[in-house]
């Protein structure tokens, strides 16, 4: 061999050898990323205890009432499993490479599931049927349009299906035989509306929908099958109102319906379909009344309030008159969801999350209110004791107005040793922080010694409608300033380090981290754009069609040359040389609410001023990383970024 040839050949060794050192092992193939380092191996062996506790969703009783259905996740991605007693084995009943949702059909003796499922984070939902019976999985819809499973029928044999194969704006509404692939039926065409279906009278004889303008803003109507023809029901009042929950109260000329006509929060009524009347039910009740759920067969309900982002449940009994009785049903502090009566009435079936404990599934015994656990989910060997809860809190903002948040505080936080701080943003821009368990968040707050702070800026769900509206249109950036009001509540607590502050947030809550970013960067170390808007206007350019006027409906119309100005005015990437904070973004090649340009334009500006700026894309996912390997990079990612940032030292272990 010539010694040329030798020189090069090791020259080659030893450049495998130095890409093969500086290559990630946690970062998996569909992942691209610029800037980051490798995550040290011990940093992150820590982080997946954590990221390995587990969650169970309540999915509905099995036809017979003799085991559950639920959704968890064992592999990489989140499937149907089957639970025969409480506290029983989790016979997993799907095994696909992407999340999958459903629930059994309604009176089927085979146990035949229906199932949603969209591809890398597309969200063109498929509707699939599982038959137990034949083991067979067949396709219902085209295979490549967005649907959504509406109303099933209470005998199982017709369910609605939205979809807007048509144009792939509008969603039109179906009625298929779950047993056959392909519609059967059209049930409503609509031109730039959005309609839904809620619910199915018992005899199959109506159906209940409703159509979305805004969060502010709904309406609801009654359409007889047979004949197609839709009545739209009036609003009491003749008022704008949001409604909610609505569904049949077991019998064809009574529904229960849940808004906020002539008060701040959406109360429960009765209404009578053939007089338009309204009976008020929860008047008493200063929240909102957030989940519903009615036992066809015995008229009997049960529904949820949101009482400031923990949940009380109620219980509605038949009586002799038209007014059923109320009753509060007990259970431990959390959030509750997924409500579903057993299919004799007898038991509720629950999702049940607490702060200090992953979501798992629950019935309710109706005679007793006994709680009856049937999933535990387990928290990765981590020992349970050292979890922290949450308080809540309130902070003033710059018009004095009380912004209510949730305070997570580590264990090693005090006076001569302050503790570094996350903030957390939810997206939306109308939805709400609520204290649920994260493992990541007690990794934050058990390994790192970080406070984790969750505020529901102006414009969050849950405080009542005129709260709701005060980020509306060019009233923005006034959700922003809340940020600001929490920077000065920090720096008032003796126990946190008002120097070290960092921001986090996704979708909308992007937007939110990279304003704030511009508006306070003196103040923030870093910040976490998730699947973030970067620009109004683009987004609204770019964002899929069908979602286009409902967005619109919130942020603002582009069309309207003032408003097109002030998204130019209020845009995170117009004003990118005021981002002096390091940069984390993070999001989907195949993201259809938030466009993937939204990533690549923010972080390229903010690279171009010379500052701190790391990327992660993923080409398998959209709005958000739904894969277990994905999502633990993520945060692997996400940790390691606040750990540099914040200059964060390891923390004195949890006292438990």
């Amino acid at each position: 061999m010539r010694l040329c040839t030798f020189v090069v050949l090791i020259a080659i060794s030893l450049s495998i050898q130095s890409a093969a050192a500086d290559a990630d092992p946690l970062k998996p193939a569909a992942i691209q990323t610029q800037d980051v380092p490798v995550v040290p191996s011990a940093f992150a062996a820590r982080l997946a205890q954590y990221q390995n506790t587990r969650s169970a969703s309540f999915a509905g009783w099995s036809p017979d009432g003799k085991g559950i259905l639920v959704g968890t996740r064992f592999a990489n991605s989140p499937q149907l499993h089957r639970v025969y007693e409480p506290g029983g084995r989790r016979e997993q009943i799907t095994f696909e490479s992407e999340p999958v949702i459903g629930g059994f059909i309604p009176k089927a003796d085979d146990g035949a599931i229906l199932l949603m499922q969209s591809k890398g984070g597309s969200e063109n939902n498929q509707i699939y049927l599982l038959d137990r019976a034949k083991f067979t999985t067949t396709l219902l819809t085209d295979g490549k349009s967005r649907h959504s499973l509406e109303a099933i029928r209470p005998d199982g044999k017709l369910i609605v299906v939205g979809s807007n194969q048509r144009n792939g704006r509008d969603t039109d509404l179906f009625v298929a035989d779950p047993r056959k692939a392909g519609y059967q039926k059209t049930l409503m065409e609509v031109t730039n509306e959005h309609w839904s279906a809620s619910d199915w009278s018992q005899d199959g004889s109506q159906l209940l929908l409703t159509r979305y303008v805004s969060i502010n803003e709904s309406y609801p109507a009654v359409m007889d099958f047979a004949s197609g023809k839709r009545r739209d029901i009036a609003l009491p009042g003749g008022e704008k109102a949001a409604v909610g929950a609505l569904e049949f109260t077991g019998k064809a000329n009574r529904a229960y319906i849940a808004l906020d006509a002539g008060n701040e929060f959406r109360r429960l009524a009765i209404l009578n379909l053939e007089t338009g009347s309204y009976d008020w039910l929860t008047s008493d009740i200063p929240w909102d009344v957030a989940s519903l759920d009615v036992h066809d067969e015995s008229g009997r309900a049960a529904f949820t309030v949101n009482a400031e982002g923990t949940t009380q449940l109620y219980l509605l009994e038949p009586a002799a008159g038209e007014r059923p009785t109320r009753r509060q049903l007990d259970l431990p502090t959390g959030i509750v969801g997924s409500l579903r009566f057993s299919p004799d009435g007898k038991q509720l079936g629950i999702t049940l999350a607490r702060p200090d404990a992953p979501a798992d599934a629950y019935s309710i015994d109706i005679a007793s209110g006994k709680l009856t656990r049937w999933t535990y989910s387990e928290v990765g060997g981590l020992n349970p004791a050292t979890f922290v809860t949450a308080e809540r809190i309130r902070f003033p903002s710059f018009d004095k107005r009380e912004i209510p948040a949730w305070y997570f505080k580590p264990w090693t936080a005090t006076a001569t040793r302050k503790a570094p701080v996350l903030i957390q943003i939810h997206g939306g821009p109308e939805s709400q922080a609520l204290p649920t368990f994260s493992g990541t968040t007690q990794f934050y707050l058990n390994e790192m010694g970080m406070a984790v702070l969750l505020p529901n800026v102006r414009g969050s769900a849950g405080y009542g409608k005129t709260y709701l509206k005060l980020d509306n249109a060019d009233l923005r950036e006034d959700s922003v300033k809340d940020i600001g009001g929490l920077l000065d509540w920090i720096a008032r607590q003796p126990e946190l380090d008002a120097s070290r502050v960092a921001v986090t947030g996704g979708s909308y809550g992007g937007f939110m981290v990279l304003s704030s970013l511009t508006h306070f960067g003196d103040r923030i170390k870093a910040g976490v754009d998730i699947v973030g808007i970067c620009n109004f206007n683009t987004f609204l350019a770019t964002t899929s069609a069908y979602r286009v006027d409902l967005r619109r409906a919130e942020y603002g119309d582009e069309r309207d040359p003032k408003m097109k100005a002030f998204f130019e005015r209020i845009s995170p990437a117009g004003q990118a040389d005021k981002i002096v904070s390091a940069l984390l973004v993070v999001h989907g090649r195949n993201d259809p609410r938030v466009p993937f340009s939204e990533a690549e334009q923010i972080a390229s500006r903010v690279r171009g001023y010379g500052r701190t700026v790391w990327t992660v894309f993923a080409d398998n996912e959209g709005h958000g990383f739904a894969k277990k390997d994905n999502a633990d990079y993520q945060r692997a990612v996400e940790a390691y970024f606040l750990k540099q940032n914040l200059g964060i030292d390891q923390a004195e272990p949890a006292p438990h």
